[in-house]
């Protein structure tokens, strides 16, 4: 098993941000500044074109580490980041690139070449988590979450459903058509955000993704508005989410 390796620190507003590779994976994981001993783990998938440290996956980081005290772990996907691209990875750029100048719909593009990302970083996920598991600060007795939206669910969803130690995970504004199947799969909570207006997604695709998991427990957040104007208060939810699955309480506001 590649171990895991931290190769920066830093800290403020009551978080430590540490930076780690895991072989030849490049990740972030941000903890209570406190060191208050263990706590539950939440992974999260950045979305397409971006990064382990976009602003989404920071901001919604610090929720999770202020609002309820767990370690929150991110990955760069394969060809994202600081990782080289493929010959594949440039060739689906391209594509993607051609039809939105042309006014085509790239969803098809995206469920091809998201689906073809999510063989590769499944294992790396699985590999880093079970890293991150050999921390005394996490451990593996700990509930894990995943939260990740559009391509965070593309990796999320098989990962999650190929991996028991994910108890809880947010998902959304993503296509069913590569993902129905395989959410089948998934028994654990699921929170679910689809954007009402999506100008990439059509609303039914979308739908038929929520449907299909097959969870006793599951909610579907619609929210009006465009692919990328998923509400900022959706990241606040998915901290009520995982303090209720995960085993922590959201701290009462003084």
């Amino acid at each position: 098993m590649d171990s895991l390796r931290f190769t920066a620190k830093a800290s403020s507003d009551g978080v430590t941000e540490r930076d780690f590779t895991v072989g030849e994976v490049t990740g972030v994981l941000w903890s209570p500044a406190s060191g208050s001993g263990r706590a539950p783990l939440v992974l999260m998938g950045h979305g397409g074109g971006t990064h382990k440290k976009a602003p989404a996956m920071a901001g919604r980081a610090h929720r999770l580490v202020t609002g309820c005290g767990f370690h929150v772990a991110v990955i760069d996907a394969p060809g994202h980041g600081g990782r080289p691209r493929t010959a594949h990875d440039e060739r689906e750029i391209a594509a993607m690139r051609r039809a939105t100048a042309a006014g085509e719909p790239v969803g098809p593009i995206v469920v091809r070449y998201n689906a073809h990302l999510a063989e590769r970083a499944v294992p790396e996920w699985r590999a880093t988590l079970d890293a991150l598991q050999e921390l005394p600060e996490i451990g593996t007795e700990g509930p894990v979450g995943y939260f990740g939206l559009n391509m965070g669910t593309a990796i999320g969803v098989p990962l999650t459903a190929a991996d028991p130690r994910i108890t809880a995970a947010v998902f959304g504004v993503f296509w069913h058509e590569s993902l129905a199947e395989t959410a089948k799969r998934i028994t654990i909570p699921v929170e679910f955000v689809l954007q009402w207006d999506d100008e990439h997604i059509p609303r039914p695709s979308g739908m038929a993704l929520f449907d299909a998991f097959a969870s006793e427990e599951k909610t579907l957040h619609a929210n009006a508005g465009r692919h990328k104007e998923v509400p900022r208060f959706e990241a606040d939810s998915a901290v009520r989410f995982f303090a209720r699955h995960l085993g922590r309480a959201v701290p009462t506001p003084a």
